[in-house]
């Protein structure tokens, strides 16, 4: 069956000599594979390989097969053309830190709009700013609220919070409620969207000691993440 897709790539793995397979996040079908065979032979299919580098976001027609699972790719063309997320050296390092904890967490090989649709216009928000600094933050603080696990704001105004809960307390319970630093800058970032990104002022220090305590929330309410691979170059060429 032919089916035709938009689709943001996740990873690539070099397969045999001339093959890739390729990991996207489809707008049609959740989490697809994709085997494409002598990719890497030709000149003419080299050239392709560059649709396939992290978060590149495609368009795609896919002669998918049902329980299979490794699919095929019958057409594909760039849908958003980026100007700066590949050649920024900084924005290229986000783009690589967030590809791995995308391919870790996102599993779900059935259809979600919203997820998309969220992907889809933080990358393109993204690649237009110059500002941009706290762009991962935010990324994936939002982005628990599809996995399922966003900070619960109702009760906001509490001096704690609780990494294990996703709950603010008004005492501590245990090893995982935060009152310090990094409670203040949860508390700027919740609740505002990436236009607003201006209005927290962190510097490098703050940014990388919240990136982890992000990390740590990820890790308590999904059992199989792992910190990515690229943390520490990130926080090289980032920091």
């Amino acid at each position: 069956m032919l089916i035709k897709t938009k689709a943001i790539v996740l990873s690539k793995l070099k397969y045999r000599d001339n093959d890739l397979i390729v990991k996207c996040y489809t707008s049609q079908r959740g989490v697809v594979s994709y085997l494409l065979r002598g990719v890497l032979k030709s000149t003419k299919g080299s050239a392709k390989t560059v649709y396939f580098q992290p978060l590149t976001q495609l368009q795609i027609e896919e002669n998918y097969k049902a329980n299979q699972s490794l699919q095929f790719i019958s057409d594909v063309k760039l849908h958003t053309v980026y100007k700066s997320v590949h050649s920024n050296i900084l924005k290229s390092a986000i783009v690589m830190f967030l590809s791995e904890v995308l391919t870790s967490v996102l599993k779900e090989e059935e259809r979600n709009d919203n997820l998309y649709d969220y992907l889809e216009t933080s990358f393109i928000w993204l690649d237009h700013e110059v500002d941009f600094a706290n762009f991962h933050l935010l990324f994936l603080l939002n982005l628990t609220k599809h996995l399922g696990f966003y900070p619960e704001i109702s009760t906001m105004a509490n001096p704690y919070f609780n990494l294990n809960t996703g709950e603010f307390e008004l005492k501590p319970v245990n090893f995982y409620s935060i009152s310090d630093e990094n409670l203040t800058t949860l508390k700027q970032f919740l609740g505002i969207n990436f236009d607003a990104l201006n209005s927290v002022k962190l510097n490098s220090k703050q940014r990388q000691a919240f990136l982890t305590m992000l990390l740590f929330y990820f890790e308590l309410h999904l059992g199989d993440f792992k910190k990515p691979k690229s943390l520490t170059v990130f926080n090289q060429v980032f920091n």
